[in-house]
């Protein structure tokens, strides 16, 4: 059964926004269905902590939550799944870990590693970075919108979540070319989180 994406796939960041996870998984629950918890900062201690009460807080509003990277983490705190990178633990090895029912995505940056990922026991796959963004100093490099388009040919109807400098100006661009799902970040943050979330959710 392909797996469902939401329309805006918001990603964390206690930096930008000041606020922790779990409060960022309650801002997010008026419209998210899937958040995705990433912290580059925190101790692996305190990211256990932070995914605990970021999941008590998805399951009392029917929100799912995933992990960035860490499996271990995912795991331990009950989490829905986990975001992997290219250079995270294998696809495979973190389906074998967190069973069936898990939530797998995977990073890609190339037509190549998306033709591959596919092939993978991943849920989705996200490509980018379509724009420049600045939430991470060891981004890839900019993909743009007609890579996009070709890697939505490439893959066919596998689930496909764009992500990079995404923002309200853009997203339809987004969506227009293929992707599934925004995943966003900076636009998120700067402001008030609910009404930047429903800003790009009306599109």
């Amino acid at each position: 059964m392909k797996f469902e994406l939401p329309p805006i796939y918001p990603i964390t960041d206690r930096r930008l926004s000041g606020l922790s996870h779990a409060e960022l998984v309650r801002k997010f629950a008026a419209g998210a269905t899937l958040v995705q918890l990433r912290d580059k900062d925190a101790t692996p201690r305190e990211f256990f902590e932070h995914v605990r009460a970021a999941v008590a807080a998805g399951r009392e509003l029917g929100v799912k939550v995933i992990v960035n990277d860490r499996v271990d983490i995912a795991l331990a705190a009950g989490a829905d799944g986990v975001h992997l990178g290219q250079d995270d633990l294998a696809p495979a090895a973190a389906r074998e870990i967190l069973g069936a029912d898990a939530i797998i995505g995977s990073s890609t940056h190339t037509i190549e590693q998306a033709k591959r990922a596919v092939e993978l026991p991943v849920d989705y796959i996200a490509f980018g970075p379509v724009f420049a963004t600045s939430t991470k100093s060891d981004a890839e490099t900019v993909v743009g919108l007609r890579l996009l388009a070709e890697v939505r040919k490439a893959i066919g109807e596998f689930p496909l979540v764009a992500i990079g400098g995404i923002n309200t100006e853009n997203i339809a661009d987004i969506l227009q070319n293929g992707a599934d799902s925004a995943a966003v970040i900076s636009a998120l943050y700067a402001g008030d989180v609910t009404e930047n979330f429903r800003r790009l959710s009306d599109f």
